[in-house]
């Protein structure tokens, strides 16, 4: 594919800022009509998406981009439709622009309020997810934002056919199609000059690796809304339920490894571990979860790899699982303190002071009593979809729905009043 003139990047910075401000002052409706126009659009066109995916796929795989990545990336008809249904999903929701955050009359009779507004233009950098194209484009296209995509070469096919699409659809209603642009074709060169792109992008937001996400934070002048790697905890208390602590932590690492919100570590309490470490072991096994243990799991169970150092540190995104004995839930915390990536973390418990210290002291963006770290995702949580997981603590932390999409600004009405 030919390099585009370098203005023409500039050029599409500014059709989506254009966009963006008309966008901002369209209807509730307007927007929901380009949203069911885009789900519509998404179940038309699957054929053609799965085609464009299926070129991207087996590039992967002679690139040897690995299986977790290639799981990302992958699109079939029934992943097609279901991104038609998160998109549906936000049309149901409330629409964030306008909303009145606070106000009050102050007592020289102005009144002031404090209400929710688009950002503007939003950029996102993100690697191998061609899902994100769509959940990105129609949380932007509901809170009014335009946006700037730059997915990555892996998915480059996929992203093409799902961007052509969104565009096509916000334009059918009389909306300005250019809100959603993509800045793929200018490659490397062209994330880099998003991330200095002030001015044109009011926020970016990068969503893949720990590497991307280091490099957009440290490089970008434009602000950055940091998502996290997932090095996710699943920690078993002493009075754990026994089949509620399988199934959770079976269903934390293996339901769906490659993404940020699967377990990397499981922690169990020295008290459960004769009665239930084999147990979860012989699950995760049978999983073919490869384990690595410290030095109490691995004189215990045959067959487990030591752990390392890096072994705490590592978000593995693969069937792979550090385990670790702790003597007490000062411990647990100490360690989920020192390697957590602030993410996800889980207690499985029934004691009710236990779980309740666990909610008050992991500093992370999702604490969890008693259920899967796997349900820290914006569809779960009601939101349609997500933008990413925020772990962040300003503006915006956990997963990202619509209203994380917007900033504020104070209305003031006076009657003449002066100071």
């Amino acid at each position: 594919m030919a390099m585009p003139a370098a203005d023409a990047f500039i050029e599409r910075l500014q059709n989506a800022r254009d966009a963006a401000r008309s966008l901002a002052g369209a209807t509730t409706d307007a927007k929901n009509a380009a949203l069911e126009a885009i789900a519509v659009g998404l179940e038309r066109s699957a054929p053609s998406i799965v085609d464009a995916n299926a070129q991207d796929l087996e590039r992967g795989e002679q690139n040897e981009i690995g299986a977790g990545l290639l799981d990302r990336l992958r699109l079939d008809e029934p992943r097609v439709r279901a991104l038609a249904g998160a998109v549906r999903e936000i049309i149901a929701l409330p629409d964030p622009v306008g909303q009145v955050v606070r106000g009050s009359t102050l007592a020289n009779g102005i009144g002031i309020s404090q209400v929710r507004v688009p950002f503007g233009v939003i950029g996102a950098i993100y690697e191998a997810r061609p899902n994100v194209t769509i959940d990105i484009a129609a949380l932007a296209l509901k809170s009014g934002n335009g946006v700037v995509l730059r997915g990555g070469s892996a998915a480059e096919q996929t992203n093409a056919a799902l961007v052509d699409v969104v565009q096509r659809a916000i334009s059918s209603v009389g909306l300005d199609g250019g809100a959603v642009q993509t800045i793929d074709p200018f490659g490397r060169e062209g994330a880099g000059r998003l991330m200095r792109a002030r001015g044109y992008v009011d926020v970016l937001i990068p969503r893949g690796s720990a590497a991307l996400i280091s490099t957009v934070v440290t490089e970008s002048t434009v602000p950055v809304i940091e998502t996290g790697s997932g090095v996710v905890h699943v920690y078993v208390d002493e009075t754990a339920d026994d089949d509620m602590a399988v199934d959770i932590a079976l269903n934390a690492k293996t339901h769906r490894p490659s993404v940020c919100n699967a377990a990397e570590t499981l922690l169990v309490h020295r008290g459960a571990a004769d009665r239930l470490l084999p147990r979860l072991t012989d699950a995760l096994r049978e999983a073919d979860v490869s384990m690595y243990g410290d030095a109490a799991t691995v004189e215990r169970i045959a067959g487990i790899a030591p752990a390392d150092e890096e072994t705490w540190a590592t978000e593995h995104l693969a069937l792979e699982m550090g385990i670790r004995i702790v003597d007490s839930l000062d411990e647990a915390l100490a360690h989920i303190d020192r390697y957590s990536t602030r993410h996800t973390e889980a207690i499985v418990t029934r004691d009710y002071a236990s779980a309740e210290r666990f909610l008050a002291e992991v500093d992370s963006a999702v604490v969890m009593v008693n259920a899967s770290t796997r349900f820290t995702d914006g569809g779960e949580f009601g939101f349609g979809a997500e933008v990413g997981i925020s772990t962040q603590k300003l503006h915006a932390r956990g997963p990202m729905g619509l209203p994380e999409l917007t900033s504020t600004k104070w209305l003031v009405r006076g009657a003449g009043q002066i100071r």
